[in-house]
């Protein structure tokens, strides 16, 4: 069985982590690109949503993750029980999460769903892959918001389309496999190709490092002690 190395290092991430809402039970945040949901191994990549969270409160965990590179809102738990309550509503999808993301191209469809079971695969990792016979259930609904061309600084023209992301299950690299799939990878996505054409800028003290342009816009949950439903939501920063 072979052993699986991560070699990444994270570059520092300046920006600051956004609390859009806290009470006693639960804190949802603003995550900035470029800041891993959870600490690595690797102690350079000790800096992370936990690793700067657990300061203000003691005892939090995070309920679920975005990647490296995804930016917007995220549930932190302020204890273990509302952990668990909260983790109870994921596992029975009863959580709406929506995505906004740039994708390359121009989808001829306006709607749709893309219906692709996604599997781990130690020879491609840290990517994942489409996987019909092992592959685990992995569905993502998408709108599309606007169809449009950006010019580069050559006169290039580079066709783009925005999208909302309604993720029916939440497998790893979900949305940016089966953007992939569909043959329109999101815009910056360095495993899974991503037309960057020079568009995005890159952050400062890294070799050309684009941001990937998936960012989590809306939240639909219920509290899990006041029952209340709360509808988080985040303004896409691109």
């Amino acid at each position: 069985m072979s052993t699986i190395i991560d070699t990444f290092i994270a570059p520092p991430c300046h920006d600051e982590i956004e609390i859009l809402y806290q009470d006693e039970h639960l804190v949802i945040i603003n995550k900035p690109t470029g800041l891993l949901s959870l600490s690595g191994k690797n102690p350079q990549n000790i800096d992370s949503v936990h690793y700067r969270l657990v300061k203000l409160f003691p005892g939090c965990t995070l309920v679920h993750r975005l990647d490296f590179g995804t930016s917007g809102l995220m549930i932190v738990a302020r204890n273990k029980a509302i952990n668990a309550l909260l983790c109870q509503q994921f596992s029975q999808r009863n959580i709406t999460k929506i995505y906004n993301a740039l994708l390359c191209g121009h989808l001829k469809k306006n709607e749709g769903v893309i219906d692709a079971p996604i599997a781990k695969d130690p020879a491609l990792f840290p990517r994942m892959s489409i996987c019909p016979i092992n592959g685990k259930p992995a569905r993502s609904g998408y709108h599309v918001i606007e169809r449009f061309y950006h010019t580069l600084e050559d006169g290039t023209l580079l066709p783009l389309t925005r999208v909302q992301f309604t993720p029916e299950t939440g497998r790893t690299h979900q949305l940016r496999i089966h953007s992939q799939f569909i043959g329109h990878s999101i815009l910056g996505c360095d495993l899974y190709g991503g037309c960057d054409g020079g568009l995005i800028e890159k952050r400062e003290g890294t070799e050309r490092t684009p941001r990937l342009m998936l960012h989590a816009s809306e939240l639909h949950f219920v509290h899990p002690i006041s029952q209340t439903p709360i509808k988080a939501r985040c303004e896409s920063p691109f």
